[in-house]
């Protein structure tokens, strides 16, 4: 596993390594893929929470429905899911052209981008999350619902503290694998520099007309990838989710 990465630190030129990932067209998709990938790590939150708390409390019946089609994303090729999307969203796709009557556009636009991240991202956090609600059980809620506290106060006095950690590692694997993502992106989104073209596909783009930059992009984007995790996450995903 170390042997890539190794190779690609040893094709990087190092003293130009700094104008080569300053360039215009650079610092505008890292700033894209950063924006878009904070977004698409909060629609995860928001949709992955409920769906891992179904896995793990649902009726078996349901939630034997339920586990592949959540998982599913992890086992397609990227592209498929970005042609998915583009039939779903597109211009004229199943909701596409409903949205475009009403005028809004999806696809090949930053939100496109949000939504294939989202997709792609979306199975990581609710494993994650699935296995710590599995494992914590519904017994601290009952007695807390028993003792009088309101739903709401159950879920943010109880719940949240309980799940806090795995929600945590899964938004660092949620927010990582965002960060990288490229076929669903490039099928969807398209790429448009400013609007749609994110770190990855500026690293496809250059590897042909710059391969200088491209191996620098990659570089930086292989210490992002790292920072994440061994910053926000290292410890989370040591084990520390399940004591």
């Amino acid at each position: 596993m170390a042997l890539p990465l190794v190779a690609i630190a040893i094709k990087a030129d190092w003293p130009r390594f700094w104008s080569l990932i300053t360039g215009p067209s650079s610092t505008t998709a890292l700033r894209l893929s950063l924006r878009t990938a904070a977004v698409s790590t909060m629609l995860c939150l928001l949709l992955g929470v409920p769906m891992a708390l179904v896995l793990a409390r649902g009726r078996p019946r349901l939630v034997r429905l339920l586990r592949p089609l959540v998982l599913l994303p992890l086992v397609l090729p990227p592209v498929v899911g970005g042609m998915a999307l583009l039939y779903a969203f597109g211009r004229l796709g199943l909701l596409g052209h409903y949205l475009e009557a009403a005028g809004i556009r999806i696809a090949f636009s930053t939100a496109a981008v949000v939504l294939a991240q989202t997709f792609v991202s979306l199975p990581f956090l609710v494993i994650s999350l699935e296995g710590a609600a599995r494992v914590a059980g519904a017994g601290y809620e009952v007695v807390a619902a028993t003792l009088g506290a309101r739903p709401g106060a159950v879920w943010w006095r109880v719940t949240l503290p309980l799940l806090a950690p795995a929600m945590m590692s899964g938004a660092v694997l949620a927010f990582a694998r965002s960060l990288g993502e490229f076929g669903a992106t490039l099928t969807f989104a398209g790429s448009r520099q400013g609007v749609t073209r994110t770190l990855p596909l500026e690293i496809y783009l250059q590897r042909v007309n710059d391969p200088d930059a491209a191996v620098a992009l990659s570089m930086l984007l292989v210490a992002l990838a790292a920072l994440v995790v061994m910053v926000l996450g290292a410890r989370r995903l040591t084990g520390s989710d399940t004591r």
